[in-house]
């Protein structure tokens, strides 16, 4: 061997046979596998379904097969790791941290730019409805009609005071002998003075003129029929529903009061209203 001839094992091309070695190790390892693997001679008319069965120890050959092929790959070597930890370590950590901050931002536009209308959401159509519509109901009174169909028994003495006013021509028949005295008769055209005793029987022609008053009671026995619509307003902050309302309200009142201070968009905000931070909160939050 000359001073210019190099030997074998320092050839460009050492690796070569290595990296071919693997491969046929691997196949050979793989062809004596299959090999252990039992056959199944089955007749046609006793065929069963095969069963998919994990050989025991796989993953061992698997990485016994990959640890061979990246001894013998120089350029898989040369780009996962170097023999040097402290670089292989901050490169995997930069890489790590730069995808977890393009996922960051990305959130952070996203939920930005839907920021407000979730304010809007919670501060408007929850918080406060919720509020407005507890103080609402404590304000609230109960209109409607009551119909009442029955029958309603009545008994009672109501007493009768009033005055009777009597005006008319009747007859009134004595009942006993009645005597006149000094009455005067006319007879032959010469009055008469004399005596006159009426029999007893005997009917008189008179005109009454009076007022006779009337005191008495009358006892009243009645079944009188009702049927009739009673309009009924009862307002609730008068009743025992107050109470639990105004609990209501004073648990929902903080959180509508905070939300309700909070901006509603972002030029709202102080510090996005300088020509320095307009196009930073535009960017993040979307147009208003």
């Amino acid at each position: 061997m000359t001073e210019n001839e190099q030997p074998p094992s320092q050839t460009p091309h050492a690796t070569k046979p290595v990296y071919r070695t693997a491969q046929n190790s691997g196949r050979q390892t793989r062809s004596i596998s299959d090999s252990r693997k039992p056959s199944a001679s089955l007749d046609s008319d006793q065929a069963e379904p095969t069963e998919l069965k994990v050989r025991p120890g796989w993953f061992s050959d698997a990485f016994r097969n990959f640890r061979k092929y990246y001894r013998g790959s120089s350029r898989l070597q040369r780009f996962v790791y170097q023999n040097r930890f402290a670089p292989a370590f901050w490169t995997t950590a930069s890489v790590i941290s730069l995808v977890v901050n393009v996922i960051l931002i990305a959130i952070l536009l996203i939920l930005g730019r839907q920021l407000f209308n979730l304010r809007t959401i919670v501060a408007d159509g929850l918080i406060g409805g919720l509020y407005t519509n507890f103080v609402k109901m404590d304000e609230a009174h109960i209109l409607t009609e009551v119909n009442v169909s029955s029958t309603i028994q009545v008994q009672d003495v109501i007493p009768v005071v009033f005055t009777l006013p009597l005006k008319q021509d009747t007859e009134v028949v004595l009942t006993e002998a009645t005597s006149i005295d000094n009455a005067t008769i006319f007879l032959n055209g010469a009055a008469v003075p004399l005596d006159i005793i009426l029999p007893s029987g005997t009917a008189l022609n008179i005109g009454m003129d009076m007022s006779v008053p009337v005191s008495t009671t009358v006892p009243v026995n009645l079944n009188v029929p009702v049927d009739l619509a009673v309009p009924v307003d009862i307002p609730l902050d008068q009743t025992e529903l107050h109470e639990p309302f105004v609990g209501l309200q004073s648990v929902v009142k903080p959180y509508h009061t905070m939300l309700s201070d909070t901006p509603s968009g972002w030029d709202e905000i102080e510090a996005c209203n300088h020509w320095y931070s307009r196009w930073i909160c535009k960017l993040i939050f979307g147009e208003s």
